[in-house]
């Protein structure tokens, strides 16, 4: 009761602190202070900084076209200015004011894209640039739209006259000046750390005083400091996040190489870190492991990102300050949830999946967790947060985490993750040929009044996966038999894999070209059941999930194994 009355109180401390923030940006965006964005405009862009997103010169033809492929929804005009056009979708909004796309148009190289990047960026300074409101001007929108308009400014500014070229400029120099006055009351998380980026990248791209640059570059070594962990990784725990910021700060590092100015040490030290940590939640495949917000991943992004990491060997098999493990042997991988929930200010793509892990077996993936739709309808995203679409254990069919479900909450903070498991204690296992970890958590102890043990061994170079749950009361009371100590251990299995039957009557995962997988449990007879795998790149895929059911006051300690009993273009190895 008391942790519950703690996260209470902690939610409604965000909710009051976000409301604030939000009327003091409706005062900043008004009239009264509007003035204090006017000011100098610069003379010239002085450098273009590069831009390692990948590119598309069929979408600047679409787009062309009048057709808008943006954030998985195609929008088309009808030879209207996108800017001209009520979408409903915010997602689609957000990535139009973001200006990303812009590179679509640099990728083509034609007279004919940069006519049109001019012509849309002169429609967005028309019709939103003096009026300060809505999604167009929403701190971190704003922050992605001035990293594109430096990066692509090239492309924006190929052939144009004098009067566009000082509108682009006074319009980058207002949104500049915005977003310095809103970036120090921004809610912590990567849209305040972009900001600080955004903000550096222009003060090496534009000319301004020494005084500028120094500012910048201190404030986004502070904000380094508190978000990038120890290990590389950020603070909301989701993979995606490492990648989405590197894509900025590999390029910010390249920018004050290019100008001649010394980056500060935390960029550097931050880049250095989250790299390795990248490769950390990599599979085989080149795909990121699906924990706290992590949707399809688009591996060709990955690739160009990690080529410009110099650091040799394996990744590292443990993340401590992020809170997950990694097993890797013989071409098989195992990664593992083993922190606790990240801080309620950053928790909106959080998921309850302590204890949850997937494994992939050469290229293929076999268990897997659900993962969200990036791009998909809101009302799944709390399906794919739930414990149970995660490969570990639920009780009584209760997520180890809440989320709020309050409107009032979700319209200003989205919907954080206010309860969860308190500690998480873990501990390496690791002896010769044998790589593993015991974690154990605390979540459903306030609800339910025991604690959920994990143990995960690999070993046999890859061959055998080996996992123990155990269900106790704190202090190693048995367990009461009273209606709720029900427990379902999920296996979700990737929709690429056959699930089959053996004249053993043992569970065998297998795909074409593959390596084929046996699934047995000692305890508790595994059922097969109906599943959702939402983190495919076309949108969620029906599949299915290896169950075991049974209740702790009965069998606290469950027993189960995954055999690879035969290896893609090898002899089976029994």
């Amino acid at each position: 009761m008391a942790l519950a009355a703690s996260s209470t109180t902690r939610l409604w401390t965000l909710v009051a602190k976000e409301f604030w923030r939000k009327t003091r940006r409706r005062l900043r965006a008004g009239p009264v202070y509007r003035w204090r964005y006017s000011g100098r405009t610069p003379e010239r862009v002085l450098i273009a900084p590069p831009d390692l997103r990948l590119a598309d010169p069929q979408i600047a033809l679409e787009i062309y076209y009048g057709r808008y492929p943006l954030s998985g929804h195609l929008v088309e005009t009808g030879g209207k200015s996108p800017f001209q056009i009520n979408v409903p979708n915010h997602g689609w909004q957000k990535t139009l004011h973001g200006f990303r796309w812009l590179r679509h148009m640099r990728a083509a190289g034609t007279e004919l894209a940069a006519a049109n990047a001019r012509a849309l960026v002169s429609d967005w300074i028309a019709m939103h640039g003096s009026h300060i409101s809505g999604v167009a001007w929403e701190p971190g929108t704003t922050a992605k739209r001035i990293i594109a308009w430096l990066q692509h400014s090239s492309v924006v500014l190929q052939g144009a006259e004098f009067p566009f070229y000082r509108a682009f400029l006074k319009s980058v120099a207002v949104q500049i000046r915005y977003l310095r006055s809103m970036a120090r009351e921004m809610p912590d998380g990567k849209d305040k750390l972009r900001a600080r980026i955004a903000l550096a990248f222009a003060a090496l791209s534009l000319p301004a005083p020494a005084s500028a640059l120094r500012g910048a570059t201190r404030n986004l070594a502070e904000e380094l400091d508190r978000q990038i962990l120890a290990d590389g990784g950020h603070i909301s725990r989701n993979p995606m996040v490492v990648l989405e910021i590197l894509a900025d700060l590999l390029p910010l590092r390249q920018t004050y190489a290019n100008q001649a100015e010394t980056p500060p040490q935390a960029l550097i030290g931050a880049i250095d870190r989250m790299l390795p940590a990248l490769r950390f939640f990599r599979h085989q495949d080149g795909s990121l492991a699906r924990f706290n917000g992590m949707g399809a991943t688009i591996h060709d992004r990955i690739a160009t990102i990690l080529r410009h990491d110099d650091t040799a060997g394996a990744p590292l098999l443990h993340a401590p300050h992020s809170g997950y493990e990694r097993l890797s042997m013989g071409g098989t991988t195992v990664i593992a949830d083993t922190g606790l929930p990240p801080p309620v200010d950053v928790s909106n793509a959080a998921h309850a999946s302590c204890l949850a892990f997937e494994l992939s077996s050469g290229r293929q993936h076999y268990i897997v967790n659900a993962g969200i739709d990036t791009y998909g309808a809101a009302e799944f995203r709390p399906l794919a947060r739930a414990t149970a679409a995660h490969s570990t254990a639920t009780i009584n069919d209760t997520s180890s985490a809440r989320f709020s479900h309050s409107l009032r909450v979700n319209d200003l903070l989205g919907s954080p993750l206010i309860g969860g498991p308190q500690h998480v204690q873990c501990k390496r296992t690791d002896q010769k040929g044998v790589q593993g970890f015991i974690a154990r958590h605390d979540g459903y102890v306030p609800r339910f009044g025991f604690l959920h043990e994990r143990e995960l061994k690999l070993s046999s170079n890859g061959n055998v996966l080996a996992g123990r749950d155990r269900f106790q009361r704190p202090g190693n009371a048995a367990i009461r038999n009273n209606g709720r100590d029900f427990v379902t251990i999920r296996f979700h299995v990737h929709p690429d894999i056959n699930l089959l039957q053996d004249e053993h009557d043992r569970l065998v995962l297998a795909a074409d070209q593959a390596d084929t997988w046996v699934f047995t449990a000692a305890e508790v007879v595994p059922e097969v059941e109906e599943s959702i795998y939402f983190a495919g790149l076309g949108g969620p895929r029906r599949s299915r999930q290896i169950v075991l059911a049974f209740k702790a006051s009965e069998v606290a300690e469950v027993h189960w194994q995954l055999t690879r009993t035969s290896i893609a273009g090898y002899p089976e190895n029994n």
